[in-house]
C-alpha cells in the first residue's frame, strides 16, 4: 500500500512558488476579523489587531516571493458607517501599523502607497501615512498599496468627474477616450495590472474592490479568516495562481502557440 504523499513545507512551497510565473499585483480583501474576534468572546478590535499581524507575515512574504505589487484592502468607504467605537479603533490600529512599520518598509526599499479618498482620514493616521509615502517614494522594491476610505465605484465616479473637467478645459476630446486614457486617471495609475484577488473568509464576493482592474484578474476564495491567513495560505493562493491557464480572450490553443513561440524566442 502507497504510504499518502505529505505536503510541502512552507520552505518548500515557497521555493516552488518562486520558480514558477508570479502574479505581478496581488489584491487582497482582508475579510473575517470580526468573526475571528466574535468565536473567541473577544471584542471585535482583537480581531483586527490579530490581522495587522497578517498583514505583516504576508507582506513580508509577497515581496521574498518578488511579487511587484500587493494591495491591501485596509477600510472601505462603507466601513464608515460601523460602530464609531470600532471606527475610531480602527484608526489607531492604522496608525500603530504606519508608526511600527516604518523602519522595516525603508529598510526593505517598499514604496507605499494609498488609494482611496483618504483626505477623509483622521489627521493623526493621514499625517504619518503622508509622511512614509513621501519617504518611500524614490524606493524601487514592492509597491505595497493600502486601499484606505476607497470604494470601487467611488474611483470610477471620481475618474468619470476629472475626465469630465479636463473635457470642459479643453484638454481632453472624446476622441482620446480609450481605455488607457480612462485608466490614467484612476487612483491606481501607475500599478503594474492586477493579476490576482485573493478574499479570506469563505465569502465569496468582490465588495467594491478595484472593480475597473479585476477584468481579468483571476479569483481566489480562501475559507481561512484574516487573523489566521499567514504564509503559508498566501503561498497557496499563489500556487493556485500558478496552475490556471490565462487566456485574456483567446483560445487555450493559441494561449499554447504564443506560449511556444516565446520559449523559441
Amino acid at each position: 500500500m502507497e504510504r499518502p504523499v505529505s505536503p510541502p513545507s512552507v520552505a518548500a512551497l515557497e521555493r516552488l512558488v518562486q520558480e514558477r510565473p508570479l502574479p505581478r499585483h496581488v489584491g487582497i480583501i482582508m475579510d473575517g476579523n470580526g468573526r475571528w474576534a466574535e468565536m473567541r468572546g473577544l471584542p471585535r478590535v482583537e480581531g483586527h489587531r490579530e490581522g495587522s499581524t497578517s498583514v505583516r507575515e504576508v507582506t513580508r512574504c509577497a515581496r521574498r516571493v518578488g511579487v511587484q505589487a500587493l494591495t491591501l484592502y485596509a477600510f472601505s468607504s462603507q466601513n464608515w458607517a460601523r460602530p464609531a467605537e470600532e471606527v475610531a479603533a480602527l484608526m489607531d490600529l492604522l496608525r500603530e501599523y504606519l508608526e511600527s512599520e516604518r523602519a522595516e518598509i525603508l529598510e526593505n526599499g517598499i514604496r507605499l502607497n494609498a488609494i482611496g479618498e483618504v483626505e477623509k482620514l483622521p489627521r493623526f493616521v493621514k499625517e504619518p501615512l503622508d509622511r512614509l509615502r513621501a519617504d518611500s517614494a524614490n524606493n524601487t522594491g514592492m509597491v505595497l498599496t493600502l486601499a484606505l476610505s476607497y470604494g470601487g465605484r467611488e474611483e470610477l465616479a471620481q475618474a468619470a468627474r476629472r475626465m469630465a473637467e479636463a473635457a470642459c478645459k479643453g484638454e481632453l476630446t472624446p476622441a482620446q477616450l480609450d481605455t488607457q486614457t480612462f485608466e490614467s486617471y484612476l487612483w491606481t495609475n501607475g500599478l503594474p495590472p492586477l493579476d490576482l484577488v485573493v478574499r479570506t473568509s469563505g465569502e465569496q464576493r468582490i465588495s467594491n474592490f478595484l472593480l475597473w482592474q479585476l477584468a481579468y484578474a483571476e479569483l481566489c476564495f480562501s475559507d481561512v479568516l484574516w487573523p489566521d491567513f499567514r504564509t503559508e495560505a498566501f503561498l497557496r493562493c499563489l500556487a493556485q495562481y500558478q496552475q490556471r491557464e490565462r487566456r485574456f480572450g483567446l483560445t487555450s490553443a493559441q494561449v499554447k502557440r504564443e506560449d511556444s513561440h516565446r520559449a523559441k524566442a
